[in-house]
């Protein structure tokens, strides 16, 4: 379930109230008259299924809601409620199958920006992977994945491709492309202060490492996998399943890519240093891809089933 809650100009509320009463899924409304100050208005509160939710904030929306007053809408983990239950047997679909677009949008926005803390945590999942490339770790290379932040930037532009949203398009590009030019930077510094500490050797670069050496050779598996992390990301995003994302992040081997190609620039190996590259540059492209079809099969599908069984009743008024 989905909790609404609403500020709303005091002569649009009774249109607001109807709305809610014809949105199938919607139960325990309740409007406390003239308590909004900031914006002042009526604030308005209600639950809904969250099927239902996006055709609802689509409806609210289109009643200028979000300009006039304000429009917040939190998940709900524990409802006891026979009413609840019953708004969500009425609401059609499933609520592990409904996207909000809205909050993907919103959540893609806010992990898609290029700061200071966004910087360090890929820089420091870089170092962590440059310590596991050069001793031939899995362990650190997999701590490294899992550290990692980029999948939010990857997913940002799937869901700006799909949503047609230029702007999100460019702050998640810079965030990604960015990001990495700057954790690559910081990587290759960190090599070099290893080096001077006698604590990495070129030897450790280019000896046999039979643990670590599918970094930088890429193949058409490597591809694949990142085609099905892109599904599985997307799909934990859009059905608030979160848990699933540490699941992709291991599965994938951007940071470990980079990494791995940092350390073969600072050491002039630039055999190893282009298969790195190869191979993040696969498995960026791979997870952009499923996760942009992912989002288009989700939307279509979805489209269909409103049309067909629309969560909110026409107004009979009309």
């Amino acid at each position: 379930m989905l909790h609404l809650r609403l500020i709303v100009p005091a002569d649009r509320t009774d249109e607001v109230v109807e709305l809610l009463e014809r949105t199938v899924g919607a139960t325990h409304l309740a409007v406390l008259t003239g308590a909004a100050r900031s914006p002042a208005g009526d604030l308005v509160l209600c639950d809904v299924a969250r099927e239902a939710g996006d055709e609802l904030i689509d409806a609210l929306r289109g009643l200028g809601i979000d300009r006039s007053g304000s429009i917040t809408a939190e998940n709900m983990e524990l409802t006891l409620s026979a009413h609840a239950d019953e708004a969500e047997r009425r609401a059609p679909g499933a609520g592990a199958d409904a996207v909000l677009w809205e909050e993907l949008t919103e959540v893609t926005h806010e992990e898609s920006t290029f700061s200071a803390t966004y910087v360090a945590f890929l820089g420091v999942a870089m170092m962590l992977a440059a310590c596991g490339v050069m001793l031939d770790n899995v362990i650190l290379i997999v701590g490294a994945m899992a550290v990692g932040p980029e999948f939010g930037p990857l997913a940002g532009i799937s869901t700006a491709l799909v949503q047609r949203a230029p702007r999100l398009v460019a702050t998640s590009l810079w965030a990604l492309v960015g990001g990495f030019a700057a954790a690559m930077v910081l990587t290759a510094g960190f090599v070099r202060l290893m080096d001077a500490l006698g604590l990495f050797t070129a030897r450790m670069v280019t000896a046999e490492r039979p643990n670590t050496t599918f970094i930088w050779h890429p193949d058409q598996v490597s591809f694949v996998v990142a085609l099905l992390a892109g599904i599985a990301g997307t799909l934990s995003l859009t059905s608030a399943k979160s848990g699933a994302l540490i699941g992709v992040a291991i599965s994938v081997t951007t940071v470990p890519a980079a990494a791995n190609a940092s350390v073969a620039f600072s050491y002039q190996d630039l055999p190893q240093a282009w298969g790195a590259s190869a191979q993040l540059l696969a498995n960026l492209g791979g997870i952009v891809l499923a996760g942009t079809l992912t989002l288009l099969v989700q939307k279509a599908l979805w489209s269909v089933r409103r049309r067909r069984d629309p969560a909110v009743r026409p107004d009979p008024s009309v």
